[in-house]
Formats: structure tokens, sequence, C-alpha cells
């Protein structure tokens, strides 16, 4: 019996994915990890999974997002670079850098993004 070679495993999955309506990154979010992770940098004080507060719900950012190649790398950099968020009232302040890992600081950006 000849079994397919990795590639051809990884493209069968990727159709797999697509059919389904679920992208790469959504699949490769650990996301008990990354709510743990937003709940210990007190994230969910200003944002909400799916319900706005001071700041836009996860949702509404992975809305934003949807489809754009840079969104990954933009949202890494935004709770990694303590740049300026803007509030509903106006004023803007920096946003809080996230502690952690590249690799748990990406998971966290895919489980966002994956909303």
């Amino acid at each position: 019996m000849k079994f397919p070679s990795a590639p051809h495993k990884t493209v069968g999955l990727l159709a797999l994915l697509a059919v389904l309506g679920v992208s790469a990154p959504a699949y490769a979010a650990d996301a008990a990890a990354a709510e743990a992770l937003a709940r210990q940098n007190n994230c969910l004080k200003c944002h909400g999974i799916d319900k706005q507060k001071d700041g836009p719900s996860f949702k509404e950012v992975s809305a934003k997002y949807k489809g754009k190649a840079e969104a990954e790398q933009r949202l890494i950099t935004h709770i990694t670079s303590g740049e300026k968020a803007k509030f509903p009232d106006g004023h803007e302040e920096e946003h809080k850098i996230i502690k952690a890992n590249a690799a748990d600081t990406k998971n966290l950006v895919q489980w966002i993004l994956a909303m």
C-alpha cells in the first residue's frame, strides 16, 4: 500500500478547511490558551469577545481584518508596541503591552482573527 506524501496531506487538509470555511490560522489557534492569556493580561477589561466595551469586541477586530494579508502582523505590532489606541470619546491612550512570548502572542492574535 502506498501512502500519499506529506505535501499531498497538507494540500488536502487546506482544501478541507477551505471547503468548511475555516482559515488555517483559525485552525492553528489554541483557544483555551489564547483566552487564558487575554484574561491574564486584562484584555477583557476593554474588549469583549462579542460586545464592544471601551475597545472593539474581538469579533469586530476579526471582521475589520478579514481577508487582509497583513492582519496577523498588524495586530501583533499593536499589542506588543504600546502604540496609541483610540477610544469612542475621541481620547487616545497607549495600548497595554501584552506580556507573553512570541508564540503565545501569535496564538492570541490567531484566536482573535478566527472569531
